[in-house]
């Protein structure tokens, strides 16, 4: 199977093709550097189904609606 290389909003790559698990994106407060109150979403994914295989992904709504449509094969 080829690789399907998707660039999270942090700036590291992960193979879409060895994703087995998408959880429900959530929002929460955030606060940011100067102060100001605004909304941060997360969606956790995992490369296998044991809970250590979990990655939590954080971005602004935008972000997470991206690549959870990468990972899914939305063209964008």
């Amino acid at each position: 199977m080829q690789q399907r290389w998707v660039k999270l909003p942090n700036g590291n790559v992960i193979d879409a093709n060895r994703i087995v698990f998408i959880g429900k994106p959530e929002s929460y407060p955030k606060m940011d550097e100067e102060g100001n109150d605004g909304i941060e979403w997360a969606v956790m994914i995992g490369t296998n189904l044991t809970r250590d295989t979990h990655i939590p992904i954080s971005g602004s709504k935008e972000e997470i609606g991206a690549l959870i449509g990468k990972l899914v094969g939305v063209a964008s």
